[in-house]
């Protein structure tokens, strides 16, 4: 037997895999368990998780894998500011102390902290083994497939150097083929625009996708024509004037905001008609790229199979273009498409690749649901229920579906946390909000009310598999809610076209018998559902149809808005006592909300308190308070002592020496008394860090970074490559072979 650990970290989305000779027991990502969106930190929670699932220790372990080469992503890091000096000094005093302090040594780093993990010493641990970025969000997306042989298309903001990459992959061989550098991403493309409208880069971008059915594509044009360049074949470059990514701290230049007639969107401020418009214009851009990358590759394989990863793959309504326009027979997109899913095709690349193992073909593909992570059992739940003083039900199986479908019958909306955790960004029936999508009501209740966020933000459905055709004008299975399609003509009604309606007042206009779940423009992100897929949630929307005669349910993730999906009992319990959730169906377990004593909230604040208190209680331990009396004592009898009178030809100072040794006994005896001084040490530490850091930084920049990069410049080097050249036909870049032994190494 072989396990194979991933690692996925220190950008953001940060997530740990597990296999098991090539198949997969777990996998999470770290924000569930620290309740940190986005989180980049290493992944502990994830790593004790998925060992404890395979119900193994540390030391069973065979390999593990990262998903980045930090050396080679360093490279590009310096590389950029050598092209971008003298002019992006913010960001390299931003970006540079991180990297000197940590992300330079990261593969000591990682030993440092799967050591402490697996309470070994660093050299009894497998040797650490590192991927390229695209090279595992390929193998995320090929091997998981139910593909024999299929082209793989990766696109996201960037890895090392490559933003856009094109693959070949058959049995156990995955071989590139071409790729974009950065700065020309589609990924940072579609960033920019999320920044210029008003969001947030990394997470808002599905917000921008959202908005552009509300307004009309008046800026394609004046895009293509200043901003990209887009081939024929799908290769593009962007023009760098209009954007500040590469060397500043935004992402759009006032060259940018000076096209488009405005700055930047304020955040949180109301959603203008041209914001609208402007999302709508780049989603038709960035779909054009999409569909000609799919082209180009579909010409070059000849295969029929397209395997898709990267962020811009969550991008629904690409994927559905992509479906609509039949480039491919067949499409899979990774359902952990973003840096999440790189955890898990690292894991692959060493399964296959370094251990020359065949990929196993069936008709359904590896991923089991994307059902990978945390499960609780009734007695678990019901221990947090009856601790935090809630008033439940308990059900059997049948039962506790006949009852919650009742609920949503009766347009409750319903918090559903049932086996699994999924893994990646979607919910799919295992973490979810549930909602009756005929309730014309219920898609602002849900957005206002509950999960409190942007009112024209539109609800997936979830739908039974054998129902999918006889409402969507979708005949494939969609597991992972992932394609964007039109209902049936046959469930809209008519609109009157002569009703000059725009902007967020479209959200007024009933459209379908489902209007809940029906964008403005007739199209809905579709999860079907199978009993394959997630069975207990299968058989709810059984239950729900066999008394509405309606398949469908609104699914949304079991959230509010700002915070992860809940991972536990007690994250669910606390989402549904602050939000206006009706009924919570946990295990066997149903709670509704006007039962709740008043007492609860108090325990679950009191909760909050406690685990704030121990979190600070932790953070200043006794062995830490020792080893800064030591040090410091140790210190100041050296340099005061003995160094100083050493310099001015005396005896060594015995009372400062003594004073030091009463110091350091003090600090082991009493070290808790020394907390308020080395809290004041820290701070004087940091505010000299601030200081000095940015100042010796500042120096290097202007002395050897700028002048470097100038002199680059000035012998026609750009690393960048920045000019458009309209009279060439491909910016394509030939991709080089990756060896198996490559791995190995971290750059």
């Amino acid at each position: 037997m072989t396990y194979i650990l991933g690692l996925s970290a220190y950008y953001h989305d940060s997530a740990a895999a597990l296999l098991l000779d090539g198949e997969i027991i777990a996998a999470a990502q770290e924000e569930r368990f620290t309740r940190v969106r986005h989180d980049a930190a290493f992944p502990e929670n994830s790593i004790q998780f998925c060992i404890r699932q395979a119900g193994i220790s540390f030391s069973d372990i065979d390999h593990i894998v990262f998903y980045d080469k930090p050396l080679l992503k360093f490279e590009r890091l310096l590389e950029t500011h050598l092209a971008t000096a003298p002019f992006g000094l913010p960001a390299f005093i931003k970006a540079m102390p991180v990297w000197l302090k940590e992300k330079l040594y990261l593969k000591k780093v990682l030993r440092e902290e799967l050591s402490t993990i697996g309470e070994c010493d660093a050299a009894d641990l497998p040797a650490l083994l590192f991927s390229t970025h695209h090279q595992a969000h390929a193998a995320s997306a090929y091997y998981a497939s139910p593909y024999e042989k299929a082209a793989v298309l990766c696109l996201d903001g960037v890895g090392e150097w490559a933003t856009t990459t094109a693959w070949l992959a058959e049995g156990k061989d995955l071989s590139p083929i071409w790729q974009i550098n950065f700065p020309h991403s589609i990924g940072l493309l579609y960033s920019a625009f999320t920044y210029y409208t008003g969001f947030r880069v990394n997470s808002g971008e599905y917000k921008l996708m959202g908005l552009a059915p509300y307004g009309e594509a008046k800026y394609v044009d004046l895009i293509l024509d200043n901003i990209v360049d887009v081939k024929q074949d799908g290769s593009f470059r962007l023009d760098m004037s209009f954007f500040n990514f590469a060397s500043g701290l935004t992402m759009t230049s006032k060259k940018f905001h000076d096209l488009f007639g405005a700055d930047p969107r304020k955040a949180e401020s109301d959603i203008r008609q041209r914001d609208m418009d402007i999302a709508k214009s780049i989603q038709v851009v960035t779909e054009d790229i999409v569909l000609r990358l799919a082209k180009k590759l579909q010409l070059e394989t000849g295969v029929e199979n397209l395997c898709l990863a990267g962020g811009v793959a969550l991008n629904c309504v690409a994927n559905g273009r992509l479906l609509d326009e039949n480039i491919f027979k067949n499409i899979w997109v990774q359902p952990a498409a973003g840096d999440a899913g790189g955890a898990l095709g690292a894991a692959y690349l060493v399964w296959h690749q370094y251990l020359s193992n065949q990929k196993i073909i069936s008709q359904q593909d590896h991923m089991q649901g994307a059902l990978l992570g945390t499960q609780y059992s009734d007695s678990e739940i019901e221990n947090v229920l009856s601790s935090a003083g809630a008033f439940y039900k308990k059900y059997e199986s049948d039962d506790l579906l006949n009852v919650v479908s009742g609920y949503l019958n009766d347009e409750k909306v319903v918090g559903w946390f049932q086996g699994k955790m999924e893994f990646g960004p979607r919910a799919l029936g295992s973490r979810s909000i549930l909602g009756d999508p005929r309730s014309k009501d219920m898609q602002s209740i849900i957005n206002i009310k509950i999960k409190s966020r942007e009112s024209f933000r539109p609800f997936a459905p979830a739908v039974l598999v054998d129902e999918l055709s006889e409402w969507f004008e979708m005949n494939v299975k969609s597991p992972y809610m992932l394609f964007v399609t039109h209902l049936k003509k046959d469930k809209c009604f008519n609109v009157d076209q002569d009703v000059k309606v725009q902007g967020l007042d479209k959200l007024k206009i009933i459209r379908s018998q489902v209007p809940s779940i029906t964008h403005v423009d007739n199209t809905a992100r579709v999860q079907s559902v199978s009993v394959e897929s997630n069975p207990m949630f299968f058989r709810l929307l059984s239950k729900f149809y066999a008394l509405t005669h309606c398949p469908i349910l609104i699914n949304t993730s079991f959230n509010v808005r700002g915070e992860p999906i809940v991972e536990s009992p007690d994250d669910a319990l606390a989402c549904f006592m602050n939000t206006g959730m009706d009924v919570l169906a946990i295990g066997s377990f149903v709670l509704l909300k006007h039962d709740q004593p008043d007492t609860l909230m108090d325990k679950l604040d009191h909760r909050k308190t406690d685990e704030k208190r121990h979190v600070s209680a932790v953070e200043l331990l006794p062995g830490e308070l020792r080893r800064f009396a030591i040090s410091t004592g140790v210190a100041v009898s050296l340099i005061f002592g003995w160094f100083f009178p050493w310099l001015a030809d005396s005896k060594p100072d015995t009372e400062v020496m003594a004073i030091s040794a009463l110091w350091i006994i003090w600090g082991l005896l009493l070290p808790v008394t020394l907390r308020q001084i080395y809290k004041g040490w820290m701070l004087f530490g940091t505010m000299m860090g601030r200081f000095m850091t940015p100042l010796i930084l500042s120096i290097i920049y202007f002395t050897l970074i700028s002048p470097v990069g100038l002199i680059m410049r000035l012998l026609g080097n750009d690393p960048l490559h920045r000019k458009l050249d309209s009279s060439a036909e491909s910016y394509y870049v030939i991709s080089e072979n990756i060896e198996p032994e490559n791995l190995e190494k971290p750059f």
